[in-house]
């Protein structure tokens, strides 16, 4: 029994300090032991440790406890069951002072004179614990009236919206690094030769066939030249490969077979093609349009 309560109390014993670890260091990307993981390493062993001490010691007591002979063994066992009385009667105590509570035979001295269909009521003095509770609730109200009211803290609205403003700056950044939550809102023109060499394949293998390998136009439109049916920029681009075109015109939409990332590339790469004046173009379509490839 002793040895699997000294167990418990090293259990919560590390169980709190891995909590204040966590409270104390925090991190933006999880729990401090997974980015540190020699800090559970050290709890693990410490955890061991104390818990081996702990062992040693029971079977330290459990020997010098054989060894004892005749009176010796009987004033141990004696001394032991004086300490169990005394956490017993300090415990009670403690029990006792926390509550206030009359003993039974001594509950006529709190019988109060008015008597309702023969139910009575004792006059009890509310518990210490209550009252310092109450006191304590007092106290944290002062406070609290000081911090907001006197000294101008952060009230629960001024913390809401700085928070929301944290989490539109980590969703911006989120969504720069994770490049298939882009949309037509936040897509960006490429740029680099791994990408626009993305979107040529992408080009060749889904595009070709309406508007010929070199973007001059077949049964769609010219891509190369300065006019366009719908807006001929990066976000324009991108949605009408996305949404699709014009109803009844062929060009559908490609979102379920491209990623979002896919779409910004082959969306670059028409945009590259731009004034390349392919041999036979096809008559230019739609309004002019100034593409900004900035």
């Amino acid at each position: 029994m002793k040895l699997l309560i000294s167990a418990l109390r090293i259990t919560a014993l590390v169980v709190i300090a891995f909590l204040l670890i966590e409270y104390l260091l925090p991190t933006e990307d999880g729990l401090v032991m997974v980015k540190y993981p020699v800090l559970l390493g050290i709890l693990a062993v410490v955890f061991i440790a104390a818990l081996a001490i702990e062992i040693a010691i029971a079977a330290l007591g459990n020997v010098l406890f054989k060894s004892l002979k005749g009176d010796a063994r009987e004033k141990y066992l004696q001394e032991e069951l004086l300490k169990k009385g005394k956490l017993k009667n300090w415990l009670k105590k403690f029990r006792a002072n926390l509550t206030k509570r009359k003993p039974l035979e001594e509950e006529g001295e709190i019988i109060m004179d008015h008597d309702y269909d023969g139910i009575r009521e004792l006059d009890n003095k509310l518990p210490p614990w209550w009252l310092y509770g109450f006191y304590a609730t007092i106290i944290y109200a002062f406070g609290y009236m000081a911090y907001y009211h006197i000294f101008d803290g952060t009230t629960q609205e001024e913390e809401y919206q700085a928070e929301i403003a944290q989490a539109r700056v980590e969703i911006e950044e989120y969504k720069k690094n994770a490049p298939d939550l882009i949309d037509a809102s936040t897509v960006a023109l490429l740029t680099d030769e791994v990408d626009l060499s993305a979107g040529s394949k992408i080009y060749n293998v889904n595009c070709v066939a309406c508007h010929r390998a070199d973007g001059g136009g077949g049964i769609g439109p010219n891509l190369t030249d300065d006019h366009w049916v719908f807006d001929g920029d990066i976000a324009g681009v991108y949605t009408v490969i996305s949404e699709g075109g014009r109803p009844g015109k062929g060009m559908i939409s490609w979102k379920q077979d491209l990623k979002p990332f896919e779409i910004a590339q082959v969306a670059s790469y028409i945009l590259s093609l731009h004034g390349s004046n392919p041999p036979d173009p096809k008559e230019a379509e739609g309004e002019f349009f100034v593409i900004d490839q900035e």
